[in-house]
């Protein structure tokens, strides 16, 4: 048996063993820990976006600089076509179009490369180099090293384009966008003198309208103004407007409170405007009139004096006037009611009231036009 002083010191010896294996772990794994250091070979890190639509294309790279290698560079850091690097397992590497780990291109939403189609997604990039015509990869692995792990099975996408002179010496190896429209953008990748550019396109209808369907199903759902924004959107690119009809179905029922909303059920006439049935439309308003504020009354009838719907836009600004009476703005707007109908005295009688009540020099010098035009005899609209 041990004696109390035996226990006592087994106890201390035991203590000290796993004070001492604690320290010796943490001396490991300080010998393991990296502080943050320059990136390898004096490249520079970076990245760059550019929003098309909705979608949102990013690049990661890195930047090597031409360092005095002015004429070296195509077909010597960058090689031509496919090559034995010497490490890792691939035999036929492509150049890994920028430095350092794989260059990464991510695309938020499908999109199209120089009219091909590529999946919402992140991929490695890299470019089989040729001086007449370059083929671009998109890897569906793009957490390797370079270009040393290349497999062209994984590949996502391969595109032929032309590289191009540049009109100046670029130093260190950039991306840019540039040609950008509201559903396209270049993008360029310049180094010394040369680019490679490719086009990227984006359907941004059917990508905002696929978010819609998505976020619709979401918490956004429980409230009319979303259902209402998907339809407006649709009506005011003429696109998807069945599904936009049903979307303002939602949007008016009592379920969400766009039952009582005027901009819920103008927007529901505009779709079916849109779809050429006027009729129900027409009726569709007369619904939308008791919830209307002045404001909305009177623009959306002005709206219908643009559309050359006078008879329309006359009875839109009488159920103004009916529920505001004789306001600065329903003045103003029987003025222009009267007008579109042709009824240039009329539509006087009312301007004259509205001169009198203007409120502001901006709105006096608007409602001063109307009366001149009127008494010559002229559609204010």
């Amino acid at each position: 048996m041990f004696t109390n002083f035996q226990t006592i010191h087994m106890k201390t010896a035991f203590k000290t063993i796993i004070v001492l294996a604690m320290i010796q772990l943490a001396f490991a794994g300080l010998a393991n820990a990296q502080l943050t250091a320059l990136p390898d070979g004096g490249n520079k890190r970076a990245s760059v976006s550019e929003g098309i639509g909705i979608t949102n294309v990013s690049i990661i790279y890195s930047r090597p600089a031409v360092k005095k290698r002015d004429g070296h560079i195509w077909g010597g850091p960058v090689h031509v076509g496919y090559a034995d690097l010497g490490f890792g397992s691939s035999k036929a590497a492509p150049w890994r179009a920028g430095a350092n780990e794989n260059t990464i291109i991510e695309f938020s939403t499908n999109v199209t490369i120089e009219g091909q189609p590529l999946a919402a997604g992140k991929y490695g990039f890299f470019i089989a180099y040729d001086p007449n015509e370059c083929t671009l990869i998109f890897s569906k692995n793009s957490s390797s090293w370079g270009s040393f792990f290349y497999k062209p099975e994984e590949d996502a996408l391969r595109v032929k384009v032309k590289p191009v002179p540049a009109d100046k010496s670029v130093e260190w190896l950039k991306y840019e966008f540039t040609d950008e429209t509201p559903s396209s953008a270049t993008v360029a990748l310049q180094w010394e003198k040369l680019v490679i550019p490719f086009k990227v396109e984006v359907d941004v209808p059917g990508t905002v309208i696929a978010s819609f369907r998505r976020e619709l199903r979401s918490e956004k759902g429980f409230a009319w103004e979303a259902w209402d924004q998907a339809a407006r959107y649709c009506v005011q690119n003429k696109t998807n407007l069945d599904e936009a009809l049903m979307w303002t179905d939602t949007a008016t029922s009592a379920n969400f409170g766009g039952d009582k909303s005027f901009t819920a059920w103008s927007t529901k006439a505009t779709v079916l405007d849109a779809l050429g049935k006027s009729q129900e439309a027409a009726d569709v308003m007369k619904k939308a009139y008791p919830y209307g504020s002045m404001n909305e009354l009177y623009f959306y009838a002005r709206n219908l004096t643009r559309m050359k719907k006078g008879q329309q836009a006359l009875e839109a600004f009488k159920f103004a006037y009916d529920k505001y009476p004789n306001q600065f703005l329903t003045n103003a707007g029987m003025a222009r009611g009267y007008s579109a109908v042709g009824d240039y005295k009329k539509a006087l009688t009312y301007a004259l009231k509205a001169q009198a009540q203007v409120p502001d020099p901006a709105n006096k010098s608007i409602v001063d036009t109307m009366v001149k035009k009127l008494q010559d005899g002229q559609d204010i609209n």
